[in-house]
């Protein structure tokens, strides 16, 4: 590894001397580094040639907007959490060096993942497209308003929804919004498209998991008010009437570099509180059943 590109979380002091020192750190290992502050919009200034990978210093939302807008290059991305641990930025910056040590050596696991494309389309073309990490959502913006969307998958049609909004996620962000609105938890590295009406009028309207080949589309009548597609959580566009959105899977997929500390259901049970260890093994069977006779604990499993 001999570049590496490190982002930082914008206005967040923490994190920009903690970007520093990680460029000294790695030139003393012969790596050069650059560091900059990320910015919401398109990035200005290109990445610099032959780079390796990219850190990104800050929270889970820095990490989706580094990710939307270098994923395409499929360079691995190391998210450093600083502050709490995230579900995307897995590593804390406590462990920074130790990670990196790992990493520089080629010890490390890449998470391949499904993001999404997201395409508006008025008066017959594509007027505006964004890639989508966690998810794309199409809302109401004033409060206690039903919005009334047409949906099709593959050009056949499903319903229509009479909601507060449609959410369209990847299973990365099943741990996002959709998981606010009660979706399920899906696990990251599943090549599945979610489908959640947020509140729906009609209660039988349920969330729906489909494969990643097929192609959403949403359209909207002539009615449309103060209706906006957001792109996870960050950038967006304002529709309107006889709008259609057309969301579909990414030729490419989010390169995220596998925490060497923790699991995904560490992070889990971290972030949801679903608790912090594990529950003694069960007590077996009587001595002298053979094969039968109980568990065995090894670490935090369990094994027969």
């Amino acid at each position: 590894m001999e570049q590496v590109a490190i982002f930082t979380k914008q206005h967040k002091a923490a994190a920009w001397e903690a970007g520093l020192a990680l460029k000294d750190w790695l030139a003393q290992q012969g790596v050069r580094a650059s560091v900059t502050e990320n910015e919401p919009g398109p990035p200005v200034t290109p990445l610099p040639p032959g780079t390796d990978l990219l850190v990104v210093m800050g929270g889970d939302g820095t990490l989706l907007s580094v990710a939307r807008h270098y994923s395409h290059l499929g360079i691995p991305i190391l998210g450093v959490n600083v502050g709490g641990l995230g579900f995307l930025t897995e590593v804390a910056l406590e462990e920074l060096h130790p990670a990196m040590e790992q990493v520089l050596a080629g010890q490390f696991e890449v998470e391949e993942r499904l993001m999404l494309q997201a395409t508006l389309i008025r008066e017959g073309r594509p007027c505006f497209e964004e890639v989508v990490v966690n998810d794309a959502v199409v809302n109401k913006g004033a409060l206690a308003r039903i919005v009334e969307l047409t949906t099709w998958i593959d050009g056949e049609y499903l319903t229509n929804y009479r909601a507060d909004g449609l959410i369209v996620s990847t299973p990365t962000g099943s741990t996002a919004y959709t998981l606010s609105a009660g979706g399920p938890i899906v696990y990251p590295t599943l090549r599945e498209i979610l489908l959640l009406p947020i509140c729906p009028f009609t209660l039988s309207n349920r969330p729906i998991i489909l494969p990643e080949t097929v192609t959403v589309a949403v359209t909207l009548g002539d009615k449309v008010r103060d209706t906006y597609l957001t792109i996870d959580g960050q950038v967006g566009e304002t529709l309107g009437p006889y709008d259609r959105v057309e969301i579909r899977a990414a030729p490419f997929n989010l390169r995220l570099v596998k925490s060497p500390r923790r699991s995904y259901f560490e992070i889990l049970r971290t972030k949801l509180g679903w608790g912090t260890g594990a529950p003694p093994c069960p007590p077996g069977p009587a001595p002298g059943a053979g094969a039968a006779a109980g568990p065995r604990k090894s670490g935090a499993f369990c094994l027969p």
